[in-house]
């Protein structure tokens, strides 16, 4: 364990509560009000019976740390209960549960790389790619007079997410996508 101050504490860090129990860190948000501390918000997760709740820091708090692996996975499977990873170093595979990825599970991609933190041989949390291309499945006609600059409009995409894009962006065009937030980002440069 190593104690460092709240406000650098990231998505997917394990920190010790003051319960004694190891928490992995879902979400960080550091506030700052107009009057008053700055303080740091996070989600976590107790890793134990995964009970989620939500902690406020001053930014200045000591937090301890607890020491975790991260290692590169490329993305294999969803064998219904867990999605299942693979070390491209030593070809061993990590089942992980579906809840550690919760919302981020929709992004997956076959083969995608990504960064598995562990601890005690068990996966905590999954940092997904910043960008991801997909293509867009179903979006509204273009109107006519309408300008690239005027509005975005509504767009499904492959994995079922919604996000807004530029008007003159049809169905079956690729465009890359936040994986934080889903949004739109720019089209797909041709492979």
């Amino acid at each position: 364990m190593v104690k460092v101050i709240a406000s650098s504490i990231r998505k997917g860090n394990v920190i010790e509560h003051e319960d004694g129990k190891l928490y992995v860190v879902m979400n960080s948000q550091n506030i700052h009000p107009g009057k008053g501390t700055p303080v740091t918000q996070v989600e976590m997760r107790r890793i134990v019976d995964g009970i989620k709740i939500t902690e406020r820091y001053k930014t200045t708090d000591s937090v301890e740390k607890a020491f975790v692996e991260e290692i590169k996975f490329n993305y294999l499977y969803d064998d219904g209960d867990n999605f299942v990873f693979m070390n491209p170093e030593n070809y061993e595979q990590m089942s992980v549960p579906k809840d550690v990825l919760g919302n981020d599970a929709v992004y997956l991609q076959e083969n995608m790389e990504v960064w598995l933190t562990i601890f005690n041989e068990v996966a905590l949390a999954c940092t997904l790619p910043t960008r991801v291309v997909l293509e867009i499945t179903d979006t509204e006609p273009t109107v006519k007079g309408q300008t690239a600059s005027s509005s975005y409009k509504p767009a499904t995409l492959e994995n079922g997410v919604r996000t807004l894009v530029p008007p003159y962006l049809t169905a079956g065009t690729k465009i890359v996508v936040m994986t934080e937030d889903g949004s739109y980002v720019e089209r797909a440069k041709e492979q």
